[in-house]
């Protein structure tokens, strides 16, 4: 008597042919297995897609990562505050800064234990982690709602007790930055930059009884650098943030895809010249890849309005860019890739607190802004802004402020000398040279580059959330 296995016809669907065109050319194997060629194409390949990923998921670590860098620069950490005390011009090269308050920045280091921040009233800002997450606000919107108040850094890790009399904050990493602004009052900057220099202190919690001086820096109008690096560099400042920081500082899919092009924690980042190569093409397309997410969106849901140039900054209205609860990849590259610092106070419906933002880098036709056309802006009248409104010129190559023969490319309600049309609408002109009769309310371009603006509204009312006011298209002249 004979047995035997019962026939069955294999589906095609789970075999491989011998020959397979792809977008990578032909791929050859025998009866599944691929030849040699075929596998160096593919690991190639692999390597090549893992580094374009990486580069798009560590943007907001080596972002962090230059705007330490550009800090430092001032001085040692949590003792130094770089201030703008004649307000951020187009020398500093920070993504899509304003130009109308007054900046501090602070880069926090919790690395020896937790830090006492004692924050001045009347301000606005935030605290994000080395990953650009959101940590806590400050300030207005904060728990100290404007008043001024303690906080406390307890950094990852830390199992020691935790006194009363402050907000608590915990930080998945050691390194963090703090940044607040203080507002002009009746065009005077002194209020604010005497405030910040009385009130606020950063102090490790060791020495609360006897906390060190505080130093403030002003870096108007230096040369400063906080935009991370385009070129393959930029898995050498991720590499050295993988070093510092904790383990699970970064989610395990993302250290994953860190570790497969060789930046691993406790391991020297040292590519070979096969895996260099690959690397430094996957940061040009990964570089090419956010400029289409920014500049190019194909998400609808970027769009403030139908028919229109403006686009929402945040994509969803979410700090943590996870709106219902997905991670919108692309949402996180398309704001970090051009702004840096993130808080709810910029992503939800806050009346009468908070701001705002809308930017935009095409004209009513649809074509990229060019710096040697002229155009104008018509904003209509009652603008929804309780505190004040701004419209900012930027470079598409810095996502920085426009460098021009103007250090402040920029208008807004507190700019001395701008005309308002009879109904209390204003109409703003862009170009190379002004119209004439209208310098006052003319932002300067430069001709063979293009531009994108970003339109600001601190403290923003409802005709802005419920879009019964919307800003004119920018229309070439």
């Amino acid at each position: 008597m004979t047995t035997g296995v019962l026939p069955f016809t294999i589906p095609a669907s789970i075999t491989t042919p011998d020959s397979v065109e792809t977008r990578l050319g032909t791929l050859k194997f025998f009866d599944g297995l691929p030849d040699e060629a075929t596998v160096k194409t593919l690991y190639d390949n692999l390597d090549f897609q893992r580094g374009v990923q990486a580069f798009l998921s560590a943007i907001p670590a080596a972002s962090s990562f230059a705007i330490r860098s550009a800090f430092r620069g001032s001085g040692p950490d949590n003792e130094t505050v770089s201030i703008t005390e004649s307000l951020a011009d187009s020398h500093l090269v920070l993504l899509t800064a304003n130009s109308e308050t007054v900046y501090n920045f602070v880069w926090l280091d919790a690395k020896d234990g937790p830090l006492a921040i004692e924050m001045p009233p009347h301000v606005l800002g935030f605290i994000n982690d080395f990953f650009m997450r959101f940590v806590g606000d400050v300030g207005f919107v904060g728990p100290d709602k404007g008043k001024g108040g303690k906080y406390l850094l307890v950094p990852p890790g830390f199992t020691g007790e935790v006194p009363d009399g402050y907000f608590v904050l915990r930080p998945r990493t050691f390194g963090n930055v703090l940044c607040f602004r203080g507002f002009v009052t009746n065009r005077d900057l002194t209020p604010a930059i005497e405030n910040s220099k009385k009130n606020f202190r950063v102090y490790p919690l060791a020495r609360a009884a006897n906390p060190p001086a505080m130093r403030f820096v002003n870096i108007s109008g230096t040369s400063l650098n906080g935009v991370f690096a385009n070129d393959v560099t930029f898995f050498d400042q991720v590499a050295q943030v993988v070093q510092e920081e904790p383990l699970d500082a970064f989610d395990a899919e993302l250290r994953g895809l860190l570790a497969s092009i060789g930046i691993r924690k406790g391991k020297p980042f040292a590519p070979d010249a096969r895996m260099k190569r690959i690397l430094v093409e996957a940061v040009a397309v990964g570089n090419a890849t956010a400029r289409a997410i920014v500049f190019n969106t194909r998400d609808k849901a970027a769009f403030y309005y139908p028919n229109s140039a403006w686009k929402l900054v945040w994509i969803g209205n979410d700090a943590g860019f996870s709106p219902g609860g997905t991670l919108n990849l692309d949402a996180r590259t398309y704001y970090c890739y051009m702004g840096a610092g993130v808080s709810p106070a910029v992503t939800e419906k806050m009346v009468g607190a908070g701001s705002q933002y809308a930017f935009a880098e095409r004209d009513a036709a649809g074509h990229y802004l060019d710096g040697g056309k002229s155009y104008r802006l018509h904003l209509p009248p009652n603008i929804p802004a309780k505190a004040f409104w701004s419209l900012i010129v930027y470079d598409p190559q810095t996502r920085s402020m426009l460098q021009t023969e103007h250090p402040f490319p920029s208008l807004s309600s507190q700019t001395e000398g701008l005309s308002l049309n009879a109904d209390g609408s204003v109409d703003i002109y862009f170009g190379p040279s002004s119209p004439l009769g209208k310098e006052s309310n003319w932002v300067e371009t430069v001709s063979g580059k293009g531009w994108f603006c970003f339109l600001r509204l601190y403290s923003p009312l409802e005709p802005w959330f419920d879009k019964t006011w919307r800003p004119g298209e920018i229309e070439l002249l």
